[in-house]
């Protein structure tokens, strides 16, 4: 017969719920980029400054990001920012 003690033993269950929680936390700190090419980049910014999100300042060779206020100098860099600008606030949203 097993000793019900063994079966009831939880003491090393916060160990892994800890390192659960670090891991899904680093992923969602990791933003994945390798699916924002240029040409998928271009695309996604004219439909960003169609739709008054993104503002190009020509003089100064940056893209605002206008919710935000943030300056980039990179298309890229501007619809990535976007993409976790707006999984933020979706979040929030969810949490308020």
């Amino acid at each position: 017969m097993t000793d019900p003690d063994k079966l009831d033993d939880t003491a090393d269950n916060h160990e892994r719920l800890e390192t659960e929680l670090l891991a899904k936390d680093w992923d969602l700190a990791q933003v994945s980029t390798a699916d924002v090419d240029e040409t998928t980049a271009r695309h996604l910014l004219n439909d960003l400054v169609d739709d008054g999100v993104v503002t190009a300042v020509a003089e100064q060779r940056v893209l605002v990001h206008e919710p935000s206020g943030e300056a980039f100098g990179s298309i890229r860099q501007v619809v990535v920012f976007h993409r976790g600008w707006t999984a933020g606030c979706d979040a929030g949203e969810v949490d308020e």
